[in-house]
């Protein structure tokens, strides 16, 4: 109805052609905005989601077509490196959370000065390749290592301490490149604090320790879970340090897959592993998605 008291209305003649002018313009700049987008577009889908679909038709067809793959998942060997990258993953992300948050806190309230400096001493270790971190760490941890001398020399030990080639020394690794990834949506999330929540608090009587445990920690329950999400997604698909740290006893399920498709050339079961790695992921963010919102996590607006 409002459509043909348009047309009834005086001047729409007139109109008509500048409307039709900006539609095709809209139509324009629909049509650029998809040209744009075609070579990122093609890129994603021949050097991404292609070999993942192949990787999910080996999973199917490798040794023979069938589900036999999949149900290799729960034999014994296989419970055991999956019960292992969950406990390892768990203590790295309980860990790294805690050092994030603590680091996070003090980031964020220092003087300009001070954060310049320690926002270098976090983005550093990002500059740094995983391979030389890993090996740094062994030459820490090994049994005549820095750690182990220097403790002998002062008198506290006997023997060597097992620091190294055990899920001690994978946990380390791991917390040590995780932390970045845990401090910066920690900090994000701590800066968009309200400080006069926390004076308010004080001027209604409540102590330091309540006012950081009954309104500051209650705030950043978003950037803890950020994080946590973060930190425990990436210790799943991590390789190099758990594989030169943990020395093959403490395997996780990155590297059981390498073993599976290197080494024993066990393509079925090693793309199996892949697949259901890549989709637990998946569910773990489809599940958080649909609890919290993700952009506020990480603090997109």
């Amino acid at each position: 109805m409002s459509a043909l008291q348009d047309a009834a209305s005086p001047g729409y003649l007139d109109r008509a052609p500048s409307q039709l002018r900006r539609r095709r313009f809209q139509l324009g700049d629909n049509a650029a905005f998809y040209v744009l987008i075609a070579p990122a577009t093609v890129l994603l889908l021949t050097f991404y989601l292609y070999p993942l679909l192949q990787v999910f038709w080996i999973s199917f067809t490798e040794p023979k077509p069938g589900f036999g793959n999949y149900a290799l998942l729960l034999s014994p060997s296989v419970t055991r490196v999956a019960l292992t990258t969950l406990r390892i993953c768990v203590i790295t992300t309980v860990i790294t959370v805690v050092l994030a948050y603590l680091v996070a806190y003090c980031w964020v309230h220092a003087g300009p000065r001070a954060q310049r400096v320690m926002l270098l001493g976090i983005i550093l270790p990002l500059w740094v390749s995983a391979l030389v971190r890993a090996f740094a760490w062994i030459t820490l941890l090994r049994r005549d290592g820095l750690i182990n001398s220097a403790l002998a020399g002062a008198g506290l030990i006997d023997a060597p301490l097992p620091l190294l080639w055990n899920e001690f020394g994978v946990v380390v690794g791991l917390v040590h490149y995780m932390l970045p990834y845990g401090i910066l949506p920690l900090a994000a999330s701590l800066r968009s604090i309200d400080g006069s929540l926390m004076l308010a608090a004080r001027g209604l009587g409540a102590t330091r320790g309540q006012t950081f445990s009954m309104v500051y920690l209650p705030l950043s329950i978003p950037g803890i879970v950020a994080s946590a999400i973060l930190v425990f997604i990436f210790s799943l698909g991590f390789y190099i340090t758990p594989a030169l740290l943990g020395g093959g006893r403490s395997m996780m399920i990155t590297e059981y897959i390498s073993i599976q498709i290197i080494e024993v050339l066990r393509w079925g079961l090693g793309t199996t592993l892949a697949v259901t790695l890549v989709m637990i992921i998946a569910l773990l963010l489809a599940v958080v998605s649909r609890v919290l919102d993700l952009r506020k996590l990480f603090g997109a607006k």
